[in-house]
């Protein structure tokens, strides 16, 4: 395991970064423990209409430690599976736990 800060993962950027750090992620650990879906998702739901497939590629990538045009045509398959679920979900709205 590594407390390294993620400032210099390959492919994320100072804008990213930023936002990393707004849903608790600044180490590599927190992104490994995290994973690259939840944190697009947790990215998704704080800035709807900024964050972007790419945006999941990258943080894949980022864990990989390569680019994301090398991510493996089955793996970005999975991701893409991964985004579609997260932009239905944000479409719906939030889920209640409870009946109102």
């Amino acid at each position: 395991m590594s407390d390294a800060s993620i400032d210099n993962l390959r492919g994320i950027g100072p804008v990213t970064l930023s936002r990393l750090d707004d849903i608790g992620i600044r180490t590599l650990d927190d992104l490994r423990s995290m994973g690259s879906v939840e944190a697009y998702r947790r990215l998704t739901f704080m800035l709807p209409r900024q964050v972007r497939l790419d945006a999941l590629y990258a943080l894949e990538a980022a864990l990989r430690d390569c680019h994301w045009l090398d991510l493996p045509q089955d793996v970005k398959a999975v991701l893409q599976h991964q985004g579609r679920i997260i932009d239905e979900a944000l479409r719906r709205g939030g889920v209640t736990r409870c009946a109102l």
